[in-house]
């Protein structure tokens, strides 16, 4: 009975208890829907926080969870983010049992938020499955976290002038749409370098490396105002491993085939005219496929200078034979005309120096037969007074018949052509040298180097009139490089005794007066007393110096 009694009570407390639990839960909810409703009575959400008072701060960053791909053809970017936004409103203050109210997307719409879009966006996506991702806080304070996932398309333009050896920097601009700075500005929530998180396993790049990230601001002027924009800059560094293999290596190997003609045999006129042919369609094909990967721009890339530069090479190589070819016949061509010349001139001679024929006479003697020699040209016998010459047989003997000239045959020119032993040293040597030249000079170059001076300078000239001691640097550097080079100009008009003493006081009247000026010469302050020429010469040098100096 008493055991029976003891666990009566134990239920009775345990009920109790969680009777307390429940009720304060209920209590609870009822405490933070008091509080919304509170909230939101004589809300309105059509203006912002410090309506005709405070300048409204937004702070936002940005969280990375994919990024790509990269299209050179569109010169655009794809990228997966959870973009951050913070701001304070005075009107959602409270005090409660809680610190932060963690509410979903439906509290949204019923408050302000900022008006914010990508400048540079070519279309977004805020992700709705299965709910509207959106997250959203608010602090006891009256600070409000608002996240969302969005999918975003945005332009990147690119100079490919270092193609595939190129990086670029693919900007990301947001701001707000209708107010201007002077009621909404934009600052980095964690400051300028932990704002923009990407992580390394959500790049999903296959021709690029994403190398890093920058974030700046700036203000832009419309007739609509001023306004802040924020700008976040993703450096990519082209990868050459697919150009290598695809367009490189052939292009190599092909201009190398081309040299192998000139090992061959010269009077081997099909195979050469073969490999010539061949090795200029397969430049011809290799310079139209490399063309499908990248937009139709009007310059030069580094790629199309390589390939050109292949292609000459290739084309020289069926030019050599051409011209191998045309000196060959034009030598045997020679030769034989001069053997011709030689064969006819032989000829000639033999038909002109033929050797008296002998005949043997008789003369009627007591004694023998008297022989004697004389001469049968026709021109002495009808010569002769009398014909007292008497043969002394039937068969008396005749001239022999001088043999025709044999025909000349074509003369045999064998061995290698000079054009052919000078191209197996030159070609190669040449071909050498270029990629010694071109590799070097592309692979050292940084290409990133343009954007960070550019950046550099643009700091520069927006803070130097700001700052007094950077100014004082500058206006200090410059007066320096202005007396160098007036010093120089002195010695060298001097030396050539085309100068006098007033044209160096103008030239430096102008140099002070362009200085003043924004930099900007003008030729009409140069002293009439200078002479047409004098007038260029120092005006081109003063315009060459501040080029280099202020640039």
């Amino acid at each position: 009975m008493a055991l029976l009694l003891a666990w009566a009570c134990v239920a009775v407390s345990v009920g109790t208890a969680l009777g307390d639990q429940g009720d304060g839960a209920d209590l609870y909810s009822e405490n933070i829907t008091r509080i919304l409703d509170k909230l939101l009575d004589g809300y309105d959400n059509r203006l912002r926080p410090g309506f005709g008072g405070a300048v409204t701060e937004v702070k936002t960053d940005i969280y990375v969870t994919s990024f790509g791909p990269v299209s050179d053809v569109e010169m655009e970017y794809t990228m997966d983010v959870f973009f951050r936004q913070t701001w304070t409103d005075e009107r959602l203050k409270f005090s409660g049992p809680t610190e932060i109210l963690r509410l979903n997307n439906l509290m949204v719409s019923k408050i302000w938020t900022p008006d914010t879009f990508f400048r540079n966006g070519k279309k977004s996506i805020a992700h709705n499955m299965t709910t509207p991702n959106k997250l959203f806080r608010i602090m006891q304070n009256g600070t409000i976290l608002y996240t969302m996932r969005l999918t975003i398309n945005a332009d990147c333009p690119m100079r490919l002038v270092n193609f595939p050896m190129d990086g670029h920097a693919c900007p990301l601009k947001f701001g707000s749409y209708a107010y201007p700075k002077s009621e909404i500005i934009y600052t980095w929530k964690k400051g300028p370098l932990h704002s923009v998180e990407v992580p390394q396993e959500s790049s999903s790049l296959l021709q690029y490396d994403l190398i890093g990230q920058t974030v700046s601001s700036e203000t832009i002027k419309s007739n609509t105002g001023e306004y802040v924009i924020m700008t976040v800059y993703f450096h990519l560094q082209r990868k050459m491993g697919y150009f290598m293999i695809q367009i490189y290596t052939p292009c190599i190997m092909t201009v190398i085939l081309s040299q192998v003609s000139f090992w061959i045999n010269k009077e081997s006129v099909p195979a050469r005219t073969v490999f010539g042919i061949t090795t200029v369609l397969t430049m011809t094909t290799l310079s139209i496929s490399a063309r499908h990967s990248l937009p139709k721009v009007s310059y030069a890339t580094a790629m199309d200078w390589f390939i050109a530069v292949c292609f000459a090479f290739v084309f020289s190589a069926l030019i050599e034979f051409a011209a191998v070819n045309y000196f060959t016949n034009l030598q045997a061509q020679r030769a034989m005309r001069k053997a011709a010349r030689a064969a006819a001139l032989a000829a000639a001679l033999s038909a002109a120096t033929v050797p008296a024929e002998d005949e043997i006479v008789s003369h009627s003697d007591s004694n023998s037969n008297l022989k004697k020699r004389v001469n049968s040209i026709a021109s002495q016998a009808e010569q002769s007074p009398e014909p007292s010459i008497i043969s002394n047989t039937a068969s008396q003997c005749q001239p022999l018949p001088v043999p025709p000239p044999a025909p000349p045959q074509p003369p045999a020119i064998g061995g290698a052509s000079k054009i052919d032993q000078y191209s197996r040293i030159l070609f190669p040597v040449a071909f050498a040298g270029f990629n010694l030249v071109y590799w070097v000079v592309y692979l050292s170059k940084d290409t990133m180097e343009v954007s960070s001076k550019i950046s550099l300078y643009s700091s520069i000239i927006c803070n130097m009139f700001t700052c007094p001691a950077l100014f004082q640097l500058f206006i200090y550097c410059c007066n320096s490089v202005h007396q160098s080079f007036l010093s120089n100009t002195r010695m060298f008009y001097q030396k050539k005794k085309k100068i006098s003493c007033s044209t160096q006081y103008n030239a430096e009247r102008l140099f002070e007066e362009g200085k003043c000026k924004h930099f900007s010469l003008t030729h009409a302050a140069l002293s009439r007393k200078c002479s047409v020429r004098q007038h260029r010469m120092t005006f081109l040098a003063n315009k060459l110096i501040l080029n280099l100096v202020f640039l």
